[in-house]
């Protein structure tokens, strides 16, 4: 028998200050069984700091040929793919064809090795690198509950969360903003 999905219900009180946008999203995450609670946050903070109409999570790991979050437009061309984790620079190369604007965020303890050894590929490509650092997404892995309410605002290149459990700052670092 297939292992199910955890499923987790967040409402998120957002305010990016970068971009004047202002909402309270209601989100149900399904957690793979093989995807870690840090990385199932990263995917929760990615859509934060892209939130509009029409984002949304993807099949994400149950469909390789999906991101893990995309928009698309009303007439089905993806207008945002965005991926978490380390893909290869042919996924990343693949997802620039398919979508108008790419995003990538690495987020684990390799992700300095990953960036080094493909910093020349990935500079190649029209897609837009980050990278979280990993002790803070650890720190934000501890205040997950399976439902919970917690405000986000992001300014520059920081998440400030608060939660019931606590509270976190979630900078990021651009790599490579898919300027060629």
């Amino acid at each position: 028998m297939a292992l199910k999905p955890t499923i987790y219900k967040f409402r998120i009180s957002l305010s990016d200050l970068n971009r004047d946008y202002y909402d309270t999203l209601n989100l149900t995450v399904a957690q793979h069984p093989s995807e870690t609670t840090e990385r199932m946050m990263v995917r929760v903070l990615a859509y934060c700091i892209n939130a509009s109409e029409y984002l949304t999570f993807s099949k994400g790991l149950s469909n390789v040929e999906e991101p893990d979050i995309w928009a698309k437009t009303l007439d089905e061309q993806i207008s945002l793919w965005i991926d978490i984790g380390e893909p290869d620079a042919d996924r990343v190369k693949k997802a620039c064809h398919q979508a108008q604007l790419v995003k990538i965020y690495s987020f684990n303890t390799k992700s300095d090795v990953w960036w080094d050894q493909g910093a020349n590929k990935f500079n190649q490509l029209d897609a837009s690198f980050f990278r979280f650092d990993w002790a803070d997404i650890l720190t934000l892995a501890k205040l997950v509950e399976r439902t919970m309410d917690f405000s986000v605002t992001i300014t520059e290149n920081s998440a400030y969360i608060a939660t019931k459990l606590g509270e976190c700052e979630i900078p990021w670092i651009e790599l490579s903003n898919g300027q060629n």
